[in-house]
């Protein structure tokens, strides 16, 4: 019996396969876009198309999948942001590296509104809310504001033109929001001016 139903524990050589096909596809979805044919990730992977499905019934679920190891990425690194760097700065960093990953994954974006998205979307939340929290902490970012403030105010990465000077809409929509979360705050009445 080596059906992997709710609850079962997946496998070890399943849950390589799976990662190995999520691995192959964020290659692929990045290289090609998101119409790359299935069996050429299965190729790249290493595994037979009926080993895809069997983990990715659809195109959009292996999308998806795709998509939440990299939003999973981001956040994750975020951590050693915030033990390496101030927390207004690393909020700043993960706010660039967020901008990265939407737009080099904009082709994507029509299987992402299909559904799916809110675990990715409460990962962002939660790290948002981390940096954002020990920034007021510190007394280098606004405490009259609220995680999901600067969410929604980062929404515009969303927005971000992959086609013209994405880094540079990116790098003036940041500084906007981060001038905005640290006017009034201890650190700028004490003279000390945010990083440009």
């Amino acid at each position: 019996m080596n059906e992997q139903g709710p609850g079962r524990p997946v496998r070890a050589h399943a849950r390589r396969n799976r990662e190995k096909l999520v691995a192959a596809a964020l290659e692929e979805f990045t290289r090609t876009g998101k119409d790359v044919p299935l069996d050429s990730i299965a190729k790249a992977a290493g595994v037979g198309i009926g080993t895809l499905y069997r983990h990715f019934p659809t195109r959009d679920s292996l999308v998806l999948a795709a998509y939440e190891h990299e939003v999973d990425q981001v956040c994750a690194d975020a951590a050693d942001l915030l033990a390496t760097l101030p927390p207004d700065r690393a909020l700043r960093e993960f706010m660039g590296r967020l901008a990265g990953l939407l737009v080099t994954k904009q082709h994507m974006s029509e299987a992402l509104r299909s559904g799916g998205t809110q675990g990715s979307y409460a990962k962002v939340y939660d790290t948002v809310d981390t940096l954002f929290t020990a920034g007021v902490a510190a007394g280098t970012l606004r405490s009259d504001m609220e995680t999901a403030d600067v969410v929604r105010a980062m929404g515009g990465l969303l927005r971000l033109d992959a086609a013209g000077d994405w880094r540079g809409q990116a790098g003036r929509q940041i500084r906007l929001l981060m001038d905005g979360l640290q006017t009034g705050t201890p650190a700028r009445a004490e003279g000390h001016e945010p990083e440009r």
